[in-house]
């Protein structure tokens, strides 16, 4: 989850800080100490311990994978971080409070961070589709249409949920290649 600093209050009490649990491997990016409870889809289920990842950003989202939406009997789009409108609504509860989410939760298209100097080796610029090879000991597979997003802050990682990172067994990749799409 990705939250306003508005809505970290609202969860946590007035002055909430997010506290690092763990650094990403994005400069300034982590992984909280923080934790909430969504409450979503027609089947009344909740998914606890929802960890919120640091810093406070500028909207409230959330990113789950696609058998995260099965549990809870929604029909998730499948979007780039921040382009939630008109996307699935939901309850956050936190320890002080709830938030009503009017829209705002995802399934994280995969994705690509790279800086300017990555971008020029591969060939690629900004919002460009790449293919990404992953070669596992029991299985190859390919993920295509993976966005490239540049930033000079990035360092180059990409991004898959973890349903794609299980059926790929990328835990046990012995080879991984980004491909530039013609």
């Amino acid at each position: 989850m990705h939250v306003t600093q508005e809505n970290l209050e609202i969860l946590f009490g007035q002055g909430a800080k997010l506290e690092v649990h763990k650094w990403l491997y994005q400069e300034g990016q982590f992984a909280s100490t923080a934790t909430v409870t969504l409450a979503a889809g027609p089947r009344g289920r909740t998914i606890t311990n929802l960890r919120i990842l640091g810093p406070c950003r500028t909207l409230t989202q959330i990113e789950l994978a696609h058998t995260d939406a099965v549990f809870l009997g929604m029909d998730i789009p499948v979007r780039p971080s921040g382009d939630i409108k008109g996307t699935s609504a939901g309850y956050v509860i936190g320890p002080k409070g709830m938030i009503e989410l009017k829209e705002g939760i995802i399934r994280a298209a995969r994705h690509v961070h790279m800086s300017p100097a990555d971008a020029q080796f591969y060939g690629v610029k900004n919002g460009d589709r790449m293919t990404l090879l992953v070669d596992a000991e029991k299985c190859k597979t390919r993920f295509d249409d993976m966005l490239v997003r540049v930033d000079p802050a990035f360092k180059l990682e990409v991004h898959i949920d973890t349903d794609e990172s299980n059926a790929c067994d990328l835990e046990n990749a012995k080879r991984c290649e980004l491909i530039r799409n013609k």
